[in-house]
């Protein structure tokens, strides 16, 4: 039976903290003890006072929600799969290929914990979860979902929970569960746990303002989500005697070392992203002249090309032409290019016979560069020039730890952070949380430093 007559409801519990005092109505029914909490006293006061009335009009109490009958929201209505379709349709046009690919990712997990039935045996449980998270919320391809994927997307239609799934501190728990673990029942790694329930929250304010829920059912505060360091692990990064073995070998990489080397020197000389230097063409390089190869040029980085996959982008190209990452759509950051890559920046254009307006870095068919390419060598160049040792621990095991190295170096060097920040498109307050921990080699100066503030008087 959904419903009860058995209701206790308590007084309103105020608790006082850091960002203010929330006020908490508590009451009791269905085996379990339920609460909303409310920004002011009054709120809460006349929330409580709804209840009060209901038991005193002998009105039932849903054990699903908790709340009278007569006081169900709209959430009741819609069914939690439909929702979460409309709300991917609604932010498809205004989120990059990325985003697209997150939401949808962190949507199948939900909606798999929020089926009112196991799935059927006869569904491929791979097929299952490709076909809600790259065709049901997928809104450029849902329209040409093979039958297969149509036939899983129909049952879970019909065997979807309603949005008053959202009402129940159960459910909620079952889906945080989902979004927190990988598909072996372990826990996922905890910038994936926070980026899911970030979706989950854009998902539930939309709910909010749309009037299907009353409230955000999350949990907020201290501890709702777990912590994740934004610092770089020194571990992964090269020292030059390092980068020097690791730049060489892809050089001499049969297939397309000479192509390769200058996209990974660039990252390591200028610390760009790798989408940044990916997108880059021969006007976007200002090199000396060649009667002197011993100067400094400038690199001009304006536009990053992400990988995001076709099935994710508006034309279904892999790759999403976007501005540069925390500005402008139309800025522009200048970087140095010391002499060491401006000499084989200059012999890599004139080896390949590139032009003004051509990629500087392309693929064999002169397309824009894989990500699946440059992955591919970087971890052909680990495996043959590290120790096993080595291998196996993060020394460079990314490709981006070339532009860790690169902004930890110029910080070591004694570039101040504002510049270094500057050529490497961050805040200076983010540059200092991700490298502070990895600038050496003042330890002796700043000791100096200190002694000569002088010790206490005597007294």
């Amino acid at each position: 039976m959904d419903t009860t007559y058995d209701v206790k409801i308590w007084k309103i519990a105020a608790r006082k903290q850091a960002k203010g005092t929330t006020y908490t109505v508590r009451w009791f029914l269905g085996g379990k003890e339920w609460r909303a909490p409310f920004a002011t006293a009054a709120l809460a006061d006349a929330f409580r006072s709804e209840l009060v009335s209901a038991t005193r009009r002998g009105e039932p109490f849903s054990v699903t929600t908790g709340r009278p009958v007569s006081h169900k929201s709209g959430a009741s209505e819609v069914s939690w799969y439909d929702f979460a379709v409309q709300f991917v349709d609604h932010q498809w046009h205004r989120t990059s290929g990325n985003s697209r690919k997150t939401t949808a990712k962190a949507l199948t997990a939900a909606t798999v914990a929020l089926l009112k039935a196991p799935v059927p045996s006869t569904f491929d449980p791979v097929l299952f979860r490709r076909a809600l998270r790259e065709y049901g919320f997928n809104t450029r391809r849902r329209a040409d979902a093979p039958p297969e994927v149509l036939l899983i997307l129909k049952w879970i239609e019909r065997n979807s929970e309603t949005m008053a799934a959202w009402e129940s501190t159960t459910k909620v728990d079952a889906v945080l569960r989902a979004v927190s673990s990988v598909l072996d029942g372990t826990t996922a790694a905890a910038s994936t746990v926070k980026r899911n329930r970030r979706v989950l929250n854009v998902v539930m304010e939309h709910a909010v303002k749309h009037d299907v829920l009353r409230v955000n059912p999350l949990p907020k505060g201290r501890g709702s989500t777990p912590k994740t360091s934004t610092a770089v692990d020194k571990r992964a990064l090269l020292n030059p005697h390092q980068a020097a073995h690791l730049l060489a070998w892809v050089q001499g990489r049969p297939r397309g070392g000479k192509r390769l080397h200058p996209f990974f020197a660039t990252m390591y000389y200028a610390g760009a992203r790798p989408e940044e230097v990916i997108a880059m063409d021969v006007m976007d390089v200002r090199l000396p002249a060649a009667d002197a190869p011993d100067q400094w040029g400038e690199l001009l980085i304006h536009t990053a090309q992400p990988e995001v996959g076709k099935h994710w982008t508006d034309d279904g190209a892999i790759h999403e032409e976007r501005g540069l990452k925390g500005r402008a759509a139309d800025d522009m950051r200048v970087v140095p290019c010391r002499p060491a890559l401006t000499k084989i920046l200059r012999e890599h254009v004139e080896r390949e016979g590139l032009k003004p307006g051509a990629l500087l870095f392309q693929g064999e068919k002169g397309e824009m560069l894989a990500g699946s390419v440059i992955r591919r060598a970087w971890r052909s160049a680990r495996s043959e020039t590290l120790t096993p040792e080595e291998y196996a621990s993060p020394l460079a095991r990314r490709v981006y730890d070339l532009r860790h190295t690169c902004l930890t170096n110029w910080l070591n060097d004694g570039v101040p952070p504002a510049q270094v920040a500057e050529w490497a498109g961050n805040s200076v307050p983010v540059l200092l949380a991700v490298y502070a921990r990895c600038i050496v080699g003042h330890l002796n100066d700043l000791k100096s430093r200190i002694e000569a503030g002088g010790d206490l008087p005597e007294v």
